[in-house]
């Protein structure tokens, strides 16, 4: 589902059409991508979520030119991923590679900035990151969370349309993680399109306005955030009653219940519809209803993937 319409001429920038790859596996050949096609456009800030061996980091390093499909084909900002990526397009903070732990702060981020024709000054990206404070300290003497934030101060050198990020919070604590968050949030508010793979589901409800979840290789759902979540039933009802068991049997849109002393905790894709039942034609009192979380729609949607790919 693309969910921002085109306002101009200009291309999207992420276009994956019908992309397939796959690798040599000790079982034979394993699909990593299997026929995916996502369209992202220019200021999207887009989650990518999935179990591990979901495909995940495979689409990202084609949309990187880091690997090339077997299959259809990946153009970013209108021009291949590699010509984006050289002509300063793409910024990317991936979990490989790794860091000169003798150099400084300062010193990798300089160093960096010299094999850039063109880039934004490197005092002002180490204030973005937040490493003004540690522009002295050698980098194998920062913690995993700072180094993070190096890795996010070259990704901003080339001043790039559009940020790709590979678990970007990880070995971050949570304080950590939430303030790199309000770092990207600034990029993202300034125009900058992010497009992240996270396991932190907490990270996607709360930044990305649109979420892709991939499993075995496929999408299995794309849309807004709020609509993802909405897939998988998206509330819980609770009220105090004592049905009898025809009464629960005959309750609409219900996907589960349970029973708890005078409790009843309903799951439900239509909570208005279940609510308005329960108070006009049953004796229960007490209504409360709560939203369903990103992480439930998770499991639900990647474990009936799941399901499907091992009955294939």
């Amino acid at each position: 589902m693309d969910i921002t319409p085109h306002t101009s001429d200009r291309p999207p920038m992420v276009a994956v059409d019908s992309v397939t790859r796959s690798f040599h596996g000790a079982g034979g050949r394993i699909v990593a991508v299997d026929d995916v096609s996502l369209t992202v456009e220019p200021g999207e800030v887009v989650a990518v979520l999935g179990p591990n061996g979901a495909g995940k980091t495979t689409l990202l390093d084609m949309v990187l030119g880091l690997n090339t499909p077997e299959r259809g084909s990946i153009r970013v900002d209108g021009i291949t991923p590699k010509r984006a990526v050289q002509g300063s397009r793409v910024g990317a903070l991936l979990q490989t590679g790794g860091l000169l732990p003798d150099l400084t702060v300062a010193e990798t981020v300089r160093m960096i900035a010299a094999l850039h024709r063109h880039h934004t000054p490197v005092e002002q990206v180490m204030d973005t990151a937040g490493l003004t404070g540690i522009a002295g300290r050698r980098v194998g003497k920062c913690s995993g969370g700072e180094q993070q934030r190096v890795k996010f101060a070259l990704a901003l050198l080339p001043d790039p349309a559009l940020l790709i990020l590979d678990e970007p919070t990880a070995g971050m604590d949570v304080s950590a993680r939430h303030e790199f968050w309000q770092r990207m949030h600034a990029q993202a508010d300034a125009g900058t399109t992010v497009l992240f793979a996270t396991h932190y589901l907490e990270e996607a409800e709360q930044f990305a306005r649109r979420t892709v979840l991939m499993g075995a290789g496929r999408i299995i759902a794309d849309g807004p955030t709020d609509e993802v979540r909405a897939q998988a039933a998206s509330a819980h009802v609770t009220v105090t009653w004592s049905p009898t068991a025809e009464q629960l049997d005959g309750l609409p849109a219900v996907a589960s219940s349970e029973v708890i002393g005078t409790q009843v905790r309903m799951r439900t894709d239509d909570a208005d519809t279940l609510a308005r039942h329960l108070l006009t034609r049953t004796d229960a009192y007490g209504i409360t209803v709560t939203q369903a979380s990103l992480e439930e729609a998770f499991m639900t949607l990647t474990g009936a993937e799941t399901t499907k790919e091992t009955q294939r």
